[in-house]
């Protein structure tokens, strides 16, 4: 399984998901990356406010704000390398990443089950 990290520009908190002007793009994120981790995907997130270290000590990210800036960020590295910048991955594409199977339910029909119908 791969290990994906994402590099948060400054954020508030280390999910971006407080205070009273919340953007809905993160929070639909966040519980995209919960719901990832929950399905078994190896997922690391790194806030250059509260982790500078991280960015400081990883030649990728490092070479990635040089050339770009922080105004670039999010950074997404899939196994090392550069998966996605500039905006945050959708469910699916952390599923892919991650190699996660989603198995998907089928609708339960309203009337008929089996050999029994209405």
């Amino acid at each position: 399984m791969s290990t994906i990290q994402i590099f948060d520009p400054a954020l508030c908190c280390s999910t971006g998901v407080c205070g009273v002007d919340v953007d809905q793009h993160l929070v639909d994120f966040s519980a995209d990356v919960d719901w990832a981790k929950q399905n078994g995907a190896q997922i690391e997130r790194f806030n250059l406010a509260q982790e500078p270290m991280a960015f400081a000590e990883n030649p990728v990210v490092k070479g990635f704000l040089e050339r770009s800036g922080a105004e670039a960020l999010p950074l997404i590295l899939v196994d090392g390398e550069v998966a996605l910048a500039g905006r945050y991955p959708t469910r699916n594409e952390l599923t892919r990443w991650a190699a996660i199977t989603v198995i998907e339910e089928k609708a339960a029909s309203s009337c008929c089950s089996g050999s029994k119908c209405c």
